[in-house]
């Protein structure tokens, strides 16, 4: 029996991805960067087993349908190919985060998943390789390998599409982000489905790319000087960008929820009486609030006026990767 287990962190895009220029491979139409948070995390292990007839998928302890269960098979089909192995697996992943809510739990999925085929078959691949097989998976994966900043290069085929880790003198251990969870039910239009809409029928969308890249190039330069209030300003502006790209499609669609709505005004609101805090938001309703660690207990008594104790989840820079030792 071949076994491994890692642990993978979430992370939450600040220059955002958005739309593909080959589905298949999941290679994206503009560079993105994010940054891996510390609260959220995914735990998978993996066994290949000569006594299996067919591969196993539990989730979070529910064994999964044929569906799931042949997305899962697929992607590990690649780490199979490049092991030439032909064991069927069994496999279990435990998600600390809410599936499919806009809290990235895929990306610490596949890339806690990635992580564990590696371990298990031997195939000791680079972190660059582990990221490419990742982002096969699911996109916002193949950041997941790296901690802290995070470049995803959209690169032009499967070789030159990978994540890299940004150096940035640890500004990232300055920063906070605050989660204001309004929703953690499965959302009714999926980031894949999204994306595929307003590729083919947004009119913004061409603005989009030429902006992300802008917003790319501005970012960096802000990590690179450790400007909190650029970073923040650039980070709002970019998924404010995305998310009209979303009203523009044909028909309009947006992820955004009456709550949403209210958590920007609380933001800008505590922003402008000094609290220096901004928002973003992926393909889902809840809310996530940049700050820096110093602000954070402030910013959540504010933000405590508004929503509930159990919807605030404080998380900080997190960790690529990791091992776990499994019991014999």
């Amino acid at each position: 029996m071949l076994k491994g287990k890692a642990r993978a962190h979430t992370n939450i895009a600040l220059i955002k991805y958005w739309g593909k220029e080959d589905e298949q491979l999941i290679i994206p139409n503009n560079s993105s960067l994010s940054l891996t948070l510390d609260a959220f995390y995914t735990e998978t292990e993996i066994y290949f087993d000569e006594a299996l007839t067919a591969d196993i998928f539990y989730l979070d302890g529910q064994l999964q349908d044929e569906k799931a269960t042949q997305k899962v098979s697929r992607f590990i089909d690649l780490f199979r190919q490049q092991a030439n192995c032909s064991l069927f697996a069994k496999i279990q992943s435990t998600n600390h985060v809410p599936t499919a809510a806009g809290l990235a739990s895929s990306a610490s999925g596949l890339a806690a998943l990635a992580a564990a085929c590696n371990q298990a078959l031997q195939l000791n691949l680079s972190k660059q390789d582990l990221s490419r097989f990742a982002r096969k998976g699911s996109g916002s994966a193949c950041r997941s390998i790296y901690g802290g900043f995070v470049e995803w290069q959209k690169g032009t085929d499967d070789q030159s599409s990978y994540a890299i880790s940004v150096d940035s003198q640890h500004f990232e251990d300055d920063l906070a982000m605050i989660f204001i969870v309004l929703n953690d039910q499965q959302k009714e239009i999926s980031s894949r489905e999204g994306m595929k809409r307003t590729v083919e029928t947004s009119s913004f969308y061409p603005t989009w790319l030429t902006e992300a890249q802008k917003d790319l190039v501005a970012i960096k330069e802000a990590i690179h000087q450790k400007d909190f209030i650029r970073l923040g300003e650039i980070t709002e502006a970019n998924g404010l960008k995305m998310h009209a790209t979303t009203l523009a499609a044909v028909p309009p669609f947006t992820y955004w929820s009456d709550q949403s709505l209210k958590a920007m005004q609380v933001i800008r609101k505590i922003r402008k009486d000094g609290r220096p805090c901004y928002f973003t938001m992926d393909a889902g309703p809840n809310v996530k609030v940049l700050c820096q660690k110093e602000q954070v207990s402030q910013i959540k008594e504010r933000l405590a006026e508004h929503f509930a104790p159990e919807q605030l989840i404080v998380a900080y820079a997190g960790k690529g990767i990791e091992l776990i030792e499994m019991d014999v």
